[in-house]
């Protein structure tokens, strides 16, 4: 069975990532930043909690997943946060940008880093069927201004380069990295916004004119993982609705 490890899984996008996974039969390490397991996890389902920004969690999560499983056939890094408070830029703090930079961006990184190398090493080691795939979940912020977030912005915009630099390292490796960018998803994360959201897809904001939900995100993300892209390296997948075609 294929091993998958699915950052901030505990709810929205990424708990729709890992359902849609198990639901296709891989074995699925759903994870967040709390200690203890969340009590709405099914029994069935595993977990491991990982604070992404911090060096101990990512260690500690790979030398849980290869212990247990003895291979990852996917990363999926999803974990990412808001700003705790929307400020307008000229207002922005530096314990916030530092706050959102640190999970979103530099957490994204050296977990590319960390599994990268587990996974050169598994292939080194000869793991059956072995054809591990890395997808990073961005965003459209990623080149959308909003100025009562640029620490969002910015962090999203960073990893999008991210997914080039490690698309072109490890295409060699035979190991595909994907990102998949999410539009305005039905989450916790815009719920607060829902109203204003609700308006703009009305007044024709989207082609498709309804907020997404995490399954459509999850969907593109099997694709990826399901080796439908394999020659496509640094692909990136835009679940907006249609926001990115800009139209007049």
């Amino acid at each position: 069975m294929k091993v998958a490890f699915v950052t901030g899984s505990s709810r929205g996008i990424g708990r729709g990532i890992a359902d849609l996974l198990h639901e296709e039969s891989w074995q699925v390490i759903y994870s967040g930043t709390k200690q203890e397991r969340p009590d709405h996890l099914p029994a069935d389902r595993d977990y491991f909690p990982c604070d992404i920004s911090r060096e101990e969690d990512r260690q500690a999560a790979l030398q849980y997943i290869v212990s247990r499983y003895h291979r990852i056939d996917l990363l999926v890094n999803n974990a990412g946060v808001a700003p705790l408070v929307r400020r307008d830029l000229l207002e922005m703090t530096e314990e916030s940008f530092d706050r959102v930079i640190g999970i979103n961006l530099k957490g994204t990184l050296f977990m590319c880093q960390l599994f990268a190398r587990e996974m050169i090493a598994e292939r080194a080691a000869g793991i059956p069927d072995w054809q591990p795939r890395i997808v990073n979940i961005g965003s459209m912020s990623a080149y959308t201004s909003s100025v009562s977030r640029g620490e969002y912005c910015i962090s999203k915009a960073g990893v999008g380069m991210v997914t080039k630099l490690f698309a072109d390292r490890l295409a060699s490796e035979g190991i595909p990295v994907f990102e998949v960018r999410p539009g305005i998803i039905d989450t916790d994360m815009t719920r607060v916004v829902h109203e204003k959201y609700d308006r703009l897809i009305g007044d024709g904001l989207l082609p498709v004119k309804r907020f997404g939900q995490p399954e459509d995100v999850a969907r593109m993300v099997l694709a990826c993982a399901g080796g439908l892209l394999d020659y496509s390296a640094g692909q990136v997948l835009d679940a907006d609705g249609g926001f990115q075609l800009r139209r007049l």
